[in-house]
């Protein structure tokens, strides 16, 4: 079975401090992964100042924001300036990559992806997106192969972009399996892999799992399962919390049960575009976080194949 790594790295510090920690940890164990950056201002302080709802602001209560995130991180963009993520951090994105990881796009300004995308319109949110996929060009000097939306909130005109734009591959949501994503009837020509596997942070705090022993739960998990691909998500912050040690024995413990670790790009690669199911695409929750989240819904016409 292949486990994908979907790795964030949404602010200036999780990008500046996690992301070499992660690459050091990645490297030890000989597996492969993504790492989807933020690549513009990080403005983590005014959502907190503004107050929305999304997800990164409403944490269960093990969890500390100012532990998570640092101090100054809750100030930037409103009494301290907004740093330029990858304007200040280019040498870490590109020294990712030579490193021989797999790097793609999360987006322009993750919080302000957050606090408008459910009600933003198309020019909106294609200056966001074109934003991202150009400074990626300029650091990279190619063209990114792959999108991962923060905290799995998208819209139909992203949708449609992760297509337009020549994304071979997507992870903008939740689900269960690769697919072919559909909205309202309309097919998304752009491979979705959605993350399968609960989160560190949604697992922590509920059922007796702590940061100590989490990884035992997705061990069972991927024990069990009867799928041939999942995708893993975690956050560049937690590079820097009490989650190194887990993170490891979790690596350990999938090498032990015969899975490979790899990049999203290498999932991608070994699919058949032309055989993936087609799956709608809905909001719904998911346990451990708060809010609706995009989610693969229903094979496309399941119903009327059953019906006929």
């Amino acid at each position: 079975m292949k486990i994908a790594l979907r790795i964030c790295a949404e602010t200036y510090r999780s990008t500046r401090e996690g992301v070499p920690r992660l690459v050091e940890i990645l490297q030890q164990h000989k597996v492969g992964a993504t790492f989807l950056f933020s690549l513009g201002p990080d403005q983590t302080g005014r959502a907190v100042r503004q107050g929305f709802s999304h997800q990164a602001m409403r944490r269960a209560e093990h969890e500390s924001a100012i532990e998570r995130y640092g101090f100054p991180t809750l100030l930037y963009g409103t009494v301290l300036p907004a740093p330029d993520i990858s304007h200040r951090c280019t040498s870490i994105l590109t020294e990712t990559k030579s490193a021989g990881f797999d790097t793609a796009v999360h987006g322009w300004n993750p919080q302000q992806w957050l606090g408008q995308i459910n009600s933003a319109n198309a020019t909106w949110t294609a200056t966001q997106m074109q934003r991202a996929h150009q400074r990626y060009k300029e650091i990279f000097g190619d063209d990114a192969g792959g999108h991962g939306a923060a905290k799995w909130q998208m819209n139909v005109h992203a949708l449609r972009l992760t297509q337009r734009l020549g994304y071979r591959w997507a992870s903008d949501c939740r689900g269960t399996h690769p697919f072919v994503p559909v909205w309202n009837g309309e097919p998304i020509h752009c491979a979705q892999l959605p993350t399968s596997l609960p989160t560190f942070d949604e697992l922590i705090g509920r059922d007796g799992h702590t940061a100590e022993n989490v990884h035992q739960q997705l061990l069972k998990m991927t024990a069990s399962t009867q799928s041939t691909e999942h995708v893993f998500s975690l956050t560049a912050d937690f590079a820097r919390m009490k989650l190194n040690s887990t993170l490891n024995s979790l690596l350990v413990g999938w090498a032990e049960q015969g899975h490979e670790i790899c990049s999203l790009d290498t999932l991608r690669n070994s699919l058949d575009f032309a055989t993936l199911p087609r799956h709608e695409l809905i909001f719904r929750t998911v346990a451990g976080r708060a809010g609706l989240l995009l989610t693969q819904g229903d094979e496309f016409l399941s119903t009327w194949k059953e019906a006929a």
